[in-house]
């Protein structure tokens, strides 16, 4: 296998990963190149699993990059919610679909790295719970753990927001279905 099968065959997967961390593509499609420069520059012939060995260097390259960029990151954050809130679709599904996809990325965005990590990797990425376990290097009942918790604090932004959005605040989550049935399967 060759540098360029190891690429086809795994950026599809890494770049999603990337993606779903740090929520902003030009961020994962450097962060993505990084991973690869890193991979190909070790020797990848003597990993055993080795798709397992690039994902959890995607996680630790994306992690990385979250420490370095924290303050930009608060400030695109700020900008999308404004920007999406400025645009306004004539189709209502399409709009809802955004919406809802926004509000989960907004939720994630909140949760501490390592948690965003664990729930990335099971809901957006579909990866069981023994693969995220050996993708971040952590034990199998600290997965689960962190994706309770994870779970557990976004049900609780979701009904803070909910309450505000009854007294006049914000609008956050107003009309919809719930909206964990997007990580739940």
């Amino acid at each position: 296998m060759t540098e360029k099968d190891v690429f086809d065959l795994h950026k599809k997967e890494v770049y999603r990963t990337c993606y779903f961390m740090l929520q902003h593509g030009a961020d994962a499609e450097d962060v993505c190149q990084e991973v690869f420069i890193s991979v190909f520059r070790h020797d990848w012939r003597q990993v055993e699993y080795l798709k397992t060995w690039i994902l959890r260097v995607a996680v630790n390259q994306c992690l990385n990059h979250l420490k370095k960029h924290s303050r930009d990151r608060a400030k695109r954050l700020r900008w999308q919610q404004g920007h999406t809130q400025a645009s306004e679709k004539t189709v209502e599904a399409i709009l809802a679909d955004k919406e809802s996809a926004m509000e989960c990325a907004q939720l994630l965005e909140r949760l501490p790295d390592k948690m965003r990590v664990v729930v990335s990797l099971r809901y957006l990425n579909e990866y069981s719970l023994s693969e995220i376990s050996d993708i971040v290097g952590i034990p199998l009942g600290t997965v689960k753990s962190r994706l309770n918790k994870s779970l557990h604090m976004m049900r609780r932004m979701v009904e803070k927001h909910s309450v505000d959005s009854r007294q006049g605040g914000s609008t956050y989550g107003q009309g919809r279905t719930n909206l964990f049935s997007v990580f739940r399967r």
